[in-house]
């Protein structure tokens, strides 16, 4: 994502905080807020969806575009990819064999597993680690239509271009790899641009892009930054996993529900043999053991400080803010159980509430003072992209680096040596087979759901 500094804030957003009931900038020691889901990495790849040739309609590859493929497959080194992979030598065989049916097979196997690469990344899913990204790519680049027009029209080179990402960081990072120095160079850049593949290729018109080895929050609208805001992230125990859930609304004020695992931590012992001291913290509580329910009222002193962006995910991240400012100041901002952490919340939160939930900033600068819990909900959610790019152009033509705070660059790296993820699509001589199904008998015993 662009390091653009800040370059745009709506004058609308001079609000009027010195009502507010509470200080922003209150400090407590050992803040812990909700702790991430740690899901399981997806380590199988999508099985090819597999069309014969007579469904898939294909035109004859003539010798002028099975070259234009072979000069693509041979240059593809500046997309960050590897000609061996697409047998370079097998089709430049094919060409000059006369054989059309041979032709044919070849080159359409070679187009295939290209486009698959270059529009969903060749890395296979066991080495994309903690990465739950939805991407819809498939439904808007179709490969086979893509294809057929390609062939027909003589456009390969185009077709195949047109699966790139479009975004200009991509552009920026193709640029950086020709310039790479050494091959720890080219791989850091590779690495990344098969990140940008594995996103989606719209982002959207407004979207939320946080970068966790950067420990950087921005906001984009209309292609533009309009905030940058510094990030706490996952520390190593706690990682946060990269996704892209719809932020449909803003809370100000929130309550914090306790998951078990912060109540075992601490808080929990803290009501059994201190109630007054939890009180005094904001804690409220129900039940007893096992069954202790605990949550933190709004005030200074809660874990998720002035507000909370609603993204509802299975892995239990969001944006909020902290009552632990100091966090901010440090250079690695890996701090947090999961979550995002993010500065200057006030200001965040404002943006959200007057440009994207239509409110005014008297009604939002009354909430937070209120010091009730108040939702704004946008009129249109938009997504939020946790991202995990550990090289960013720098502007200058290079790149910036940033610590792989996780370790999830060497599996890339590693997996280039080995075979990519498959053809997201597969032409058979036959067709698949039809697979009959039964239906059970149902009885008495057998009615049940389970």
């Amino acid at each position: 994502m662009s390091t653009l500094p800040f370059r745009f804030a709506p004058a609308a957003l001079v609000l009027p905080l010195a009502a507010f009931s509470f200080s922003a900038t209150a400090q407590t020691s050992d803040v812990k807020e909700d702790s991430v889901i740690i899901q399981p990495d997806k380590v199988t790849d999508d099985a090819p969806e597999v069309e014969s040739a007579a469904e898939a309609q294909l035109p004859s590859w003539s010798e002028e575009n099975a070259t234009v493929l072979l000069r693509a497959i041979e240059n593809i080194g500046a997309e960050g990819l590897f000609a061996k992979d697409y047998n370079p030598d097998g089709l430049a065989a094919a060409i000059l064999s006369g054989d059309q049916l041979r032709l044919d097979r070849t080159a359409t196997d070679s187009f295939l597993l290209l486009a698959t690469h270059l529009r969903d990344g060749r890395t296979p899913n066991a080495a994309r680690k903690q990465w739950f990204m939805t991407d819809k790519d498939a439904e808007q680049l179709p490969i086979l239509p893509l294809l057929r027009a390609a062939l027909t029209e003589g456009r390969v080179a185009e077709t195949l271009a047109a699966f790139n990402p479009g975004h200009p960081d991509f552009a920026a990072l193709r640029k950086a790899l020709k310039a790479a120095k050494t091959p720890a160079d080219a791989n850091a850049i590779r690495v990344n641009m098969e990140r940008w593949r594995w996103m989606p290729r719209e982002l959207g018109e407004r979207y939320v892009v946080s970068n966790v080895p950067e420990y950087m929050t921005r906001v984009v609208h209309g292609g533009t930054v309009i905030a940058s805001h510094k990030a706490v992230v996952g520390k190593a125990s706690t990682p946060t996993p990269q996704l892209n859930p719809m932020a449909t609304g803003i809370i100000v004020n929130p309550n914090w529900t306790l998951p078990r695992s912060i109540i075992n931590e601490g808080i929990g012992h803290t009501i059994a043999t201190n109630p007054a001291r939890a009180r005094a913290q904001g804690y409220t509580w129900t039940g007893s053991g096992k069954n202790l329910s605990v949550v933190q009222k709004p005030g200074p002193n809660n874990a998720l400080g002035v507000m909370k962006m609603e993204m509802l995910n299975e892995h239990a991240i969001y944006l909020h803010d902290t009552p632990s400012k100091n966090a901010f100041n440090a250079e690695k901002r890996a701090f947090s159980h999961g979550c995002i952490r993010t500065e200057r919340a006030l200001h965040f939160s404002g943006l959200m509430a007057v440009m994207f939930a239509g409110k005014s900033p008297e009604e939002f600068g009354e909430a937070i003072a209120s010091g009730k819990t108040t939702r704004f909900g946008f009129d249109n959610p938009f997504p939020v992209y946790v991202a995990y790019w550990t090289a960013v152009p720098d502007g200058k033509g290079g790149v910036k680096k940033f610590g792989d705070l996780y370790g999830r660059d060497a599996p890339v790296v590693a997996s280039f040596d080995k075979p990519g993820r498959p053809a997201a699509i597969v032409i058979a001589d036959q067709a698949p087979p039809v697979v009959p199904t039964t239906s059970p008998v149902t009885t008495a015993e057998t009615s049940g759901i389970y």
